[in-house]
């Protein structure tokens, strides 16, 4: 199994990128998708997933401006992020495992993980 990672980049504040996420040996449409961000100094945070039961969660930092996706017919997922802020800046992870939403709260278990992309907001 293997989860590419891709799009990460310097980008100017209020600016957007699509951090993209390629599978092999692993079929993403079967298993709840999300995207992870660690920050220098910082535990590594949840930022969106699709779950399980097809609900999709948002971390507070990043709703209305961050949407998650996949594409099945190329076992990819994505991550387009807009309105970007210098806090942003982080490295971003896709990951394939099992979730579930209770009560607003995120539940996870993630079986695969993909190397960091870096993304890095300033100008």
């Amino acid at each position: 199994v293997q989860l590419q990672a891709s799009g990460g980049g310097l980008v100017q504040p209020g600016g957007s990128l699509r951090l993209s996420c390629a599978a092999s040996g692993v079929t993403l449409e079967q298993y709840a998708i999300a995207w992870f961000r660690q920050a220098p100094g910082k535990e590594r945070e949840g930022i969106s997933c699709i779950t399980s039961h097809g609900n999709t969660y948002y971390a507070d930092s990043v709703k209305g401006r961050f949407t998650i996706s996949r594409d099945g017919a190329k076992n990819t997922m994505y991550l387009q992020m807009n309105t970007l802020r210098p806090e942003d800046t982080a490295d971003y992870y896709c990951a394939t495992g099992s979730a579930a939403l209770v009560s607003g709260v995120l539940y996870y278990d993630m079986y695969h993980w993909g190397k960091g992309t870096q993304v890095t907001v300033s100008s």
